[in-house]
């Protein structure tokens, strides 16, 4: 039986609150008021107190409204026919489409139980060398990408979507321009990702609330697919608005404030999302990539800070390109290993060369005298930069591996890599 309660005592901004009985935390409800009917979900219960925060704003509701408990938290379809669709955050169409109401969930359950995980040991292809080859994405990991604003982490989000081998692709955004959002969607429709694609995306001129749901309504639908058998990649963009949601709201109901203003369970917040990654023993798998855009440029802002602790590494976006001194995958050496007997040997070899090519580009800079060298690996730098950083890139991990030889090869003797004797002979160009 639905509760309907018809006075409401206290309205802060977007949050009204209600005295009411046998109320659950995320519980829907219904507020009526002269404008319409508008959705609203509980956010805390002190007592009897219930506060809700109202999806489409407070504004227009009085205290004499009422308001109807629908008994139930929010919930997303898992059906089949949510491929190639498009959501808002509160799990309505944006492409002008039918609702789907079949095989709903609840979203924010608890992560999969531990023993029913299993070690990640697959490689995930993505086509762009600086992942595949330097920092390998692997099944059931989080990732996150660290950014700032400006930087073209929504193109490289829309890049992995259309090239990642996976199943399915679950693509949430938060706070996202609407030009961002129609650029991303346009860019997977015309290159024919959209099909394997499910979107939950949320405007910045959306409720705060729904921003607060993407990560969940995306989650949840990614693990029905997973237990189906489906290798599923969530990309999500970008945390940090999710963060600043969830700063908003706890500021509205004058929580305790932590680390710049932010809620003090913050890394719990975090953490609840990112591990709903996973490898089923016996069925597929959810793969997490969030981008975090670093306010300032400041790593220990308390969203990136809070992040690189429950992450296994991180990608970094600078200058267009993923930087590789930064960025690191801890899984890696989970699948590189059986991709190609110079895989780690190419990796190290060319990673070490560009750490050197900074050296001489810097001496390059201050006037000094360059050696041949430093000739050489100015020379190296230039092709490393140009050709494996580039990521509009749609490269074979082999072919990368091949292109990598051919860096070398055009820019060094065999004995100047430091390479073993065995893999030169092997895999150096023979012309």
């Amino acid at each position: 039986m639905k509760k309907v309660y018809n006075r409401i005592i206290q309205i802060a901004g977007n949050v009204i609150t209600v005295e009411a009985d046998n109320v659950a935390n995320g519980e829907l409800a219904e507020v009526a008021s002269a404008h319409g009917t508008s959705m609203a979900q509980v956010i805390r219960i002190n007592g009897r107190k219930v506060s809700l925060q109202v999806f489409a704003g407070a504004r227009g509701v009085s205290t004499g409204d009422e308001v109807r408990f629908l008994g139930k938290e929010m919930q997303v379809s898992t059906s089949e026919n949510l491929l190639g669709r498009i959501f808002d955050g509160s799990g309505m169409p944006r492409d002008n489409g039918p609702e789907i109401e079949k095989n709903m969930v609840e979203i924010g359950g608890p992560s999969v139980n531990p023993a029913k995980r299993i070690i990640p040991k697959n490689m995930i292809r993505t086509g762009i060398p600086m992942i595949d080859l330097f920092n390998s994405l692997v099944e059931s990991q989080k990732l996150p990408i660290f950014s700032v604003a400006g930087e073209p982490y929504n193109e490289l989000l829309a890049r992995i979507a259309m090239q990642a081998e996976v199943d399915v692709i679950i693509l949430g955004g938060m706070g996202m321009k609407y030009d961002d959002y129609l650029k991303m969607r346009n860019t997977l429709d015309q290159h024919g990702a959209l099909s394997r694609s499910v979107l939950f995306m949320h405007t910045a001129s959306d409720p705060t609330v729904e921003c607060m749901m993407v990560p969940d309504m995306s989650l949840a639908v990614a693990e029905a697919y997973a237990t189906e058998g489906k290798k599923v990649l969530v990309l999500l963009t970008d945390m940090t608005n999710y963060s600043d949601a969830l700063k908003e709201i706890s500021i509205t109901m004058e929580q305790i404030p932590a680390n710049r203003g932010y809620p003090g369970d913050l890394y719990s917040q975090l953490a609840a999302r990112y591990e709903k990654a996973v490898d089923f023993d016996g069925a597929g798998s959810i793969t997490v990539l969030a981008v975090t855009t670093m306010p300032g440029d400041d790593v220990t802002h308390p969203v990136p800070d809070n992040t690189g602790y429950i992450t296994e590494g991180q990608f970094y976006l600078k200058n267009g390109r993923i930087e590789p001194f930064g960025s690191l995958s801890r899984l890696k050496q989970q699948v590189n290993s059986d991709t190609r007997a110079d895989h780690r040997a190419i990796m190290d070899t060319m990673i070490r060369l560009y750490s050197e090519f900074n050296s001489s580009q810097e001496k390059q800079s201050m006037g000094f005298r360059m050696s041949n060298w430093d000739e050489k690996l100015l020379k190296y730098g230039e092709r490393f930069e140009s050709e494996m950083m580039d990521l509009s890139k749609n490269v074979s991990l082999e072919d990368s591996l091949d292109m990598g030889w051919s860096i070398l090869a055009e820019c060094f003797e065999p004995n100047e890599t430091g390479l073993k004797s065995e893999l030169v002979q092997e895999f150096w160009p023979k012309n």
